[in-house]
C-alpha cells in the first residue's frame, strides 16, 4: 500500500505561481512512478505530469509545458508540482497518483491521494 496526501492547493491570480506537493508513505513509495493529474467538473481526469523513480520526467501535457514542472525528493518521498504562469484554465481539482501498469492510463494507476483544489482567478 502506498498512501498519498496532496499539499499546497488554493487561489491565485492569473499569472502567478503555486508549488502542489504530495507526501507518499507506504511500501517502496520511492521506487514508484508517480503522476499528476487534474479534474475538471464533470470532466475524466486528464494527466498533467508524470515521473520515473529516478526523477526522469517521462511526460508533460502540451497544455502545460513550459509552466508547469514535475520533480520528486525521494529522500523526503514527496513529489512536486511547480505551476508557473498559472491561467484561468488551469482551475481544478489536482490529484496524485503512483505505481501505474501503463502511465498514460489513468485507470491503471493504482494508489491516489484526495485531491486538491487550485483555482486561478482571471
Amino acid at each position: 500500500q502506498i498512501q498519498l496526501v496532496e499539499y499546497g492547493g488554493g487561489l491565485v491570480q492569473a499569472g502567478g505561481s503555486l508549488s502542489l506537493s504530495c507526501a507518499a508513505s507506504g511500501r517502496a513509495a520511492s521506487d514508484a512512478v508517480m503522476g499528476w493529474f487534474r479534474q475538471y467538473p464533470g470532466k475524466e481526469r486528464d494527466l498533467v505530469a508524470v515521473i520515473s523513480w529516478s526523477g526522469s520526467i517521462i511526460y508533460t501535457a502540451d497544455s502545460v509545458k513550459g509552466r508547469f514542472t514535475i520533480s520528486r525528493d525521494n529522500a523526503k518521498n514527496i513529489v512536486y508540482l511547480q505551476m508557473n504562469s498559472l491561467k484561468f484554465e488551469d482551475t481544478a481539482t489536482y490529484y496524485c497518483a503512483a505505481d501505474p501498469t501503463e502511465w498514460n492510463k489513468a485507470q491503471t494507476y493504482q494508489y491516489w491521494g484526495q485531491g486538491t483544489q487550485v483555482t486561478v482567478s482571471s
